[in-house]
Formats: structure tokens, sequence, C-alpha cells
């Protein structure tokens, strides 16, 4: 059995400053993907990290401060690919895979489009092009679990206001007709699997008290090719974590 937590930070420093370790170290989850993690591997203090027990692979972005993606393992993975080769998306460090024998875990951050137009025209052609570039992988790794923020709502029961927020990036139709194609093509919404009807959350904006009246949106996720979906177990939110405006997305699944 390996659980699997997928986490956006919202910065590494802030979070380990909210006790992160400490979080780690008692939930001790196998694999450990997080996003926006806005550092590079130095300016992490690592060996903390390492006396946890954990492996580490990053993929950081260019620009300081801003995105990235790290992977922490129990055990150590066979292959790790930086990237998915399209420069102008592996320059803000967004995708990191893992091999662990016949499995691969993709850990991901999908761009958001909530600062205008340019940004999102930006995440519409990431959503595509990532998609073709998973309909290609799937033939060299056809387990996967891609887990990350993918930014968008995909069904009314994943937001708190729907009607609110139907001109709202990240409840676009057109994004949400994208996790429709996704998840009608070969992958499995690992939470939603195992909770058809439950409502839970994973981000809340830091305005107007919205965490504390749970007005929030489902936005990150760990999907898991067909082939794996009868292997999921439990997946949850874990929303009393506090380190940052999303909350840890949990799952266990027999590998």
């Amino acid at each position: 059995m390996v659980s699997i937590i997928s986490y956006n930070v919202n910065g590494i420093r802030s979070a380990i400053s909210k006790s992160f370790w400490e979080w780690l170290s008692q939930e001790q989850p196998d694999i450990v993907c997080l996003q926006e993690t806005k550092a590079q591997p130095s300016d992490v203090p690592i060996l903390e990290l390492e006396a946890l027990g954990y492996r580490h692979c990053w993929h950081s972005a260019e620009k300081k401060g801003y995105s990235g993606v790290a992977t922490f393992s129990k055990k150590a993975p066979d292959n790790v690919v930086t990237g998915c080769g399209i420069d102008r998306y592996d320059r803000e460090g967004r995708i990191l895979r893992t091999d662990f024998g016949d499995w691969s875990v993709l850990n991901c951050y999908f761009p958001s489009g909530t600062t205008g137009e340019e940004r999102q025209a930006f995440k519409m052609e990431f959503l595509d092009d990532f998609y073709r570039w998973v309909d290609e992988l799937k033939k060299e790794r056809p387990k996967l679990i891609i887990v990350g923020d993918y930014n968008i709502a995909h069904r009314e029961i994943d937001i708190h206001d729907p009607k609110g927020n139907k001109n709202s990036s990240g409840f676009l139709p057109e994004e949400r007709a994208w996790l429709n194609k996704w998840f009608e093509n070969g992958f499995t919404d690992a939470f939603r699997y195992k909770n058809p009807e439950l409502v839970e959350y994973s981000w809340w904006s830091f305005r107007a008290g919205a965490r504390g009246n749970n007005k929030g949106w489902r936005i990150d996720y760990q999907s898991v090719t067909d082939n794996l979906k009868d292997r999921i177990t439990d997946a949850r939110q874990l929303t009393s974590v506090l380190h940052s405006d999303h909350c840890p997305v949990w799952m266990r699944i027999d590998l």
C-alpha cells in the first residue's frame, strides 16, 4: 500500500515556518508532491528533510520565488525526468516525473489564468499541449498517477458558488470541458471515484474569511490511469492542515 500526498504549499519556506516538517514527520506519507515551492533546493534546509527519511528531487522555475515543484519519497525513484520538453513550460518548473517500477508519478503545477487574458491563453495552450504529451507518455509508461494543482474546479459540487463563478478563471466552461475530456479518456479522479457525493475543497481564497466559512474550490487532484483505479483504497482532502491557502490531497493505493 502506498500513500501519496499532493500539496500546493504556496512557498515551501513559508510552510516550513508554520511547522511543515513537524507535520510531515507525523503524517509520514510514502510520496509527497509539492507545488508552488517558490524556491531552489539550496534555499531549503535539506538536511532536516533527509533526517525524516525522504529522498528528494526538484524542478524549480528559472524565475526566483516563483512556481516550482518538488517530490519527496521514502523509496528512491528508479528514474527522474524534469519537465515535458516544452521550453516555455519547463522554464516555469511545472512538471516532475518519478518512476517506481512499472508505475510513474507526475507532479504537476498547472498555470493559473487569474492574472488576465494573456495567462489564461497560456493556460489553455498548456492544457492542450499537456494532454497530447501525456497521451504519448502513456504508450511508454501506461501506469500513471498525475497529481497536483490543476487550477480547475471540475463540477458544481467542486466549488462553493458555481453560479457566481461561471465567468471566473478556474471554472470556465472551456476549462471544465478539458477536465471532462481528461476523465473520459483514460484517467480517473481518485477522490471523486471513492467519494461520489462528498463536498470537500482543497483551496480557499485568503479574502473575507473564505476558509473559516468553507467557501472553497476543489482544484487539486490525483488522477490515475484507469488501469489503476480499482487499486485506490481511499482518497480525501486533509482540510485541517493549515500551512497554505491549499490543503493536502491524500490518496492510498495498492501498488
